[in-house]
């Protein structure tokens, strides 16, 4: 049984949980969009085998090692979850997973989708863990947060999950399991196979996934506007008890809502 805790446990793990739940509380009773992301484990394109049971008429032959100097590309699969729809929103990337890749994926599903579903909004939640292309300690991921803010017109509330808690990111369970089991056993050859079957999964409480392929170069260590981390205070409103996790980005002038 996976009982061992591996790394140290923050003193603060309860009081992030807690204000989890209190945003999250707050903006379903005000009808606001809340959204948990997340980027699943990269996939290689090519004749690879991949672990579970896929129905077909013929034997399907597959390589004999997983080397990715064989692959033809590489899939790194973002997810949106919306909590209050059941809806999941997944790009397919073929570069890196940064965080300006991160905002343009969230941008172009506001904009193609979710703007519909929440008419004349300026408050947006989003779940996020702590690390990788979100790492709530760099200036980088602010930065382009207070873009997406800007571009969006929207005041974005940020609450990252403590250290070692990822798998308590809702999109975790409620979408990535999902679309991992329609994956199971099938070669990816091409990304229009992964799309196709990311489009396709659903659930009997009614998940839907839309997905589209986001085939944009993004680099990764870009340096941070010296200005925007001088005076970072004038753009980003954090939380007074626990701002390494949670703050806003505001788009204009807001009370503090934590």
């Amino acid at each position: 049984m996976k009982t061992v805790t591996i790394g140290a446990s923050s003193p603060f793990r309860n009081d992030q949980f807690e204000k989890i739940s209190h945003l999250k509380e707050y903006f379903f009773s005000q009808n606001l969009p809340v959204l948990s992301i997340d980027t699943k484990k990269k996939e290689l394109l090519g004749n690879f085998h991949r672990s579970g049971h896929y129905y077909d008429t013929v034997p399907r032959h597959v390589n004999d090692n997983d080397f990715e100097s064989h692959a033809d590309g590489k899939i790194v699969p973002h997810g949106i979850y919306d909590l209050a729809q059941n809806k999941g929103y997944m790009t397919l990337g073929t570069s890196k997973d940064t965080s300006a890749f991160v905002c343009d994926n969230i941008a172009y599903f506001w904009k193609s989708d979710l703007q519909w579903v929440y008419p004349d909004t300026e408050w947006m939640l989003i779940f996020c863990d702590g690390g990788g292309s979100n790492n709530a300690r760099h200036y980088i991921v602010k930065q382009d947060f207070c873009k997406l803010a800007k571009h969006l017109k929207m005041n974005i509330v940020i609450a990252h999950y403590p250290p070692y808690c990822s798998k308590y990111n809702p999109i975790e369970h409620r979408l990535f399991a999902h679309v991992h089991h329609a994956w199971d056993g099938a070669i990816f050859s091409n990304i229009h196979i992964v799309k196709e079957l990311t489009s396709n999964t659903s659930t009997k409480t009614g998940l839907e996934v839309v997905t589209r392929i986001n085939e944009n170069k993004y680099m990764t260590k870009r340096p941070v506007n010296e200005v925007f981390k001088e005076n970072i205070n004038d753009f980003v409103m954090f939380d007074e008890n626990l701002p390494q996790w949670n703050y806003v980005i505001k788009h204009q002038d807001v009370d503090l809502i934590f």
